[in-house]
C-alpha cells in the first residue's frame, strides 16, 4: 500500500503534463480572440464595401 502511495505522489509531482495542458488552453484563448477579431472586422468591412457599392449603384 505504502508503494502505490509514493506512486500516486510521484505522479502528482510531475509537472510536465499540466505544462502541456497550460500551452493548449493558452493555444485555444489565442485562437478564440483571432476569430473573434476576424469577425468584428469581416462585419466592419462588410458594411464598408456595402456602401461603396451602393454609392456606385451596383
Amino acid at each position: 500500500m505504502r508503494a502505490a502511495r509514493e506512486e500516486f505522489m510521484q505522479f502528482l509531482s510531475k509537472e510536465d503534463g499540466a505544462t502541456a495542458v497550460e500551452y493548449a488552453l493558452i493555444a485555444g484563448i489565442i485562437c478564440l480572440a483571432i476569430v473573434g477579431g476576424l469577425a468584428a472586422v469581416g462585419t466592419s468591412t462588410g458594411s464598408s464595401l456595402n456602401k461603396a457599392a451602393d454609392g456606385f449603384g451596383l
